[in-house]
């Protein structure tokens, strides 16, 4: 038996006393919501969401006010979930009368218990020593109670009915025959769900207003005073009237949560989703946290409420989840009969996801499904869910499903809030871990398919091929912020000691195709993103925020690297970086505005516009340089970049090299229709390296017209040399030359590209000379015709 000493005895006997009050605050907003009329409740709720998101229009660089709000705003939240699970809890009392003060108390013991909630996350996490997360897991486990109180994952409202467009495809004959409606046609009801909460006051305001100037011209008409025509026109306008009645109701009554009138969602599917009054019996049961925030609120289970003969969406937050889940549920509760096609073609949509969504992003691109191979541990067959190759970049994706780690509270038990997330996680992991091992165990290995109970090689791979490998976990729902957190598991090391793990989900994938358009954008920002993954004791709550990071800063990994070495820092955690992503889907007209980029001069994205354009090999790795670059880099890239090419008319080709902290960049302008001696461009390239003593460089190659953009452009592999020789004492020579000169960026001066002796023009069927082991005709003999050499 272990004696616990008496600061253990008096933070337990603190535990125990906070678990009570916070009890004690559940049960008195469980009292004040049953004593208050529901709808009008709600309508006082919304009208306080409503006053504290118009103030914050037109004060976004107040900073201190712009918190408030938010704080604000998540309070709303924070007792609206109560507000359901009071509703769904409790049948209707038979007398209830609304009461502003009642509000006022409300309100206060709802931020009262939000508080005492937090707190105990703080208090009950300190002393945890070791677990699932080593010794993070007291952090982890803190930070999993905090989220589980107050957020919900970052949800952006506009692409609600996207996501269920997706999720939904693969039952769409089996929703038609069980609720008369197709998937597209859901993913629209829980869209104009979402579109109401968002929009429904305003909405409301105009359609009263509407009506209110339809009235006064009737009056007029009638040359009536307004009180006396109201009648007549409301019996003249039976329509109009309806649609006044229905907009006060939003306004003042919680109307927009009434997803009746609001969706064409049907009746059965609705039920389905709702609580009726009081069928909830376990949130409020006897027993430790009765009616707190650390059991399972109501509405993670159904998030829509019955009041009368209509269906509430009472609490926004939980409707993408729970809404996905209880839909599902139901669906195989009320056709037993499709579980095993529900299964199959659940694992069929998640395992497609990430390349389908992405299309965009992987032109051109290899993909595997189901890639079978030995495992090398114990020589059986083993699979692999998606492998996709692009140029040098191999991302392999296992796609994962389960709800536990959004059901489960961490308070009750935090290792089987801790056990679903390795369950999603972990064997996720380790089936990346499995076939990278694989593909590692000799210089090239057979990937094969399964095709009638037969295994039947469909490709060879190379891991020296690939400069990137990017281990991917994809879920169905995301489970925010354990998707960031799961580098802290001891077991998830980057795989073979430098490819670190990515935990992403399908909501992730909707948005990063819209920030990152090109296959180069989104290769480098998995590149960053990676990076981060692998760093531990850096944390980042979801992938908005990397995303945000990297909008506006672009390689934040760097940033955060010093923050951990220069300041001894134990954490480092950065919050708030996603609010460049969350700014773009605000607004009415949000689909039009274009999303931010990262600022880049228009000289370098003509010059990575022509290395997209081209895509032969090394044209990823190209990009990732020039995009490596800071403001100054680029800027002087483009300074550079633009003069010589202009002096195109007068030189066959320019040449310089950018250099600096990053392996330097050295750029080769060959005006368009000109040979290209690829000899003496890497010898340039070598010698210009060798000039700032760098061991390797990247060299790009660009073909142009003085007046006009790039026709195309390549990445060159060079290979600096380490020691002179015969061979390369002219690469060392002129090195010499170049180091004369203490600028970052070597501008040289032209020189006319005269044939070397004894050149001789390549045959169509001849390796290029260019290095790239492909046949002349295939690759720069595509574009120079034989009167150019």
């Amino acid at each position: 038996m272990v004696k616990k000493n008496s600061n253990e005895d008096l933070r337990d006997g603190g535990i125990e006393a906070l678990r009570q009050e916070m009890e004690l605050a559940a049960n008195r907003i469980r009292e004040l919501v049953l004593s208050l009329p529901p709808h009008d409740l709600l309508g006082y709720i919304f009208a306080r969401h409503i006053k504290a998101a118009m103030a914050q229009i037109g004060n976004d660089h107040d900073q201190e006010q712009s918190d408030g709000v938010k704080e604000l705003l998540n309070q709303n939240q924070f007792l609206l979930e109560y507000v359901h699970a009071v509703l769904a809890s409790h049948t209707e009392p038979v007398k209830v009368s609304f009461d502003e003060a009642k509000c006022a108390e409300l309100f206060e013991q709802s931020e009262k218990l939000r508080q005492q909630a937090l707190l105990f996350a703080v208090v009950s996490s300190v002393d945890t020593k070791d677990g699932a997360f080593g010794p993070d897991t007291a952090d982890v486990e803190f930070r999993a109670k905090c989220t589980w109180v107050i957020l919900r994952g970052n949800r952006y409202q506009v692409l609600e009915g996207e996501f269920y467009r997706y999720v939904l495809a693969p039952h769409d004959e089996v929703l038609k025959e069980v609720y008369g409606a197709s998937a597209n046609e859901i993913a629209d009801g829980f869209q104009a769900m979402a579109d109401t909460m968002r929009t429904g006051h305003a909405t409301a305001i105009a359609e009263m207003t509407k009506q209110m100037e339809a009235v006064k011209a009737f009056a007029s008409s009638q040359s009536k005073p307004l009180s006396e025509a109201m009648k007549g026109w409301i019996n003249a306008n039976a329509d109009q009237a309806k649609a006044a009645r229905y907009a006060l109701d939003d306004i003042v009554r919680g109307g927009i949560a009434n997803v009746t009138r609001h969706t064409k969602l049907p009746s059965a599917l609705l039920a389905d989703l709702a609580y009726q009054r009081g069928e909830e019996t376990e949130f409020f049961s006897a027993g430790e946290f009765s009616g707190t925030p650390y059991r399972t609120l109501p509405a993670r289970k159904k998030p829509l409420i019955q009041l009368g003969t209509d269906y509430y969406a009472v609490d926004p937050c939980f409707t993408r989840d729970a809404g996905y889940r209880a839909l599902l549920y139901n669906l195989l509760v009320r056709m037993p009969s499709y579980k095993q096609d529900f299964k199959d073609r659940q694992k069929t949509m998640s395992e497609l996801a990430f390349a389908d969504i992405l299309s965009s992003q992987l032109p051109g691109a290899k993909i595997f499904h189901e890639v079978y191979y030995k495992d090398t541990a114990n020589k059986e067959w083993a699979e692999n869910d998606t492998l996709i190759l692009i140029d040098d970049v191999l991302i392999l994706v296992e796609a994962k499903a389960g709800a536990a780690a959004t059901i489960a509270s961490p308070a009750l038990d935090f290792g089987r809030h801790a056990q679903s997330v390795q369950d999603l996680v972990i064997k996720a992991y380790k089936q990346c871990d499995r076939f990278f091992s694989y593909i590692s165990s000799k210089d090239e290995v057979p990937l094969y398919s399964l095709v009638k109970g037969k295994y039947e090689e469909c490709g060879r791979i190379r891991r020296t091929d690939y400069r990137v490998m990017l281990p991917i976990g994809l879920t169905v729902e995301s489970f925010s912020p354990f998707s960031a957190y799961c580098k802290e598991l001891p077991v998830v090391e980057p795989l073979l000691g430098s490819h670190p793990f990515i935990s992403m989900s399908i909501d992730d994938l909707f948005v990063l195709k819209r920030f990152l358009t090109t296959p180069g954008e989104f290769a480098h920002y998995m590149e960053v993103r990676q990076a981060v993954a692998g760093m531990r004791r850096a944390h980042i709550f979801d992938e908005f925020d990397h995303l945000g990071a990297y909008l506006t800063k672009n390689r934040f990994d760097l940033e955060i690297a010093d923050q951990l070495a220069n300041d001894n820092a134990n954490l480092v955690v950065w919050d708030g970086m996603c609010s460049v992503v969350d700014k773009h889907f605000e607004g009415e007209n949000w689909a039009l505005n274009p999303v931010p980029k990262q600022d880049y001069p228009e000289e370098v994205l003509l010059l990575l516009a022509a290395l997209d354009g081209t895509r032969e090999k090394g044209w990823l790795s190209a990009e990732s340089s020039i995009r490596d670059l800071c403001t100054d880099g680029r800027n002087d890239l483009a300074k550079y970049l633009g003069k010589l090419r202009s002096s195109l008319h007068k030189y066959p080709a320019r040449h310089f090299l950018l250099g600096g902290k990053i392996i330097p960049l050295f750029v080769w302008l060959q005006k368009h229709g000109q040979e290209i001696d690829w000899k003496k461009v890497r010898d340039k390239a070598s010698a210009s390296a060798l000039s700032v003593n760098a061991t390797s460089v990247v060299c790009v190659v660009a073909i142009g017209n003085a007046d006009g953009a790039y026709q195309r452009a390549y990445r060159l592999d060079v290979s600096v040399p380490k020691i002179k020789t015969k061979e390369n004492e002219h690469v060392f020579e002129d090195a010499a030359r170049l180091s004369s000169s203490d600028r970052v960026v070597k501008l040289q001066p032209p020189e006319p590209l005269a044939r070397p002796v004894g050149f001789k023009k390549p045959g169509r069927n001849d390796p290029c000379p260019c290095g790239s082991g492909t046949k002349y005709k295939k690759c720069h003999g595509n574009y120079m015709g034989s009167e150019r050499w």
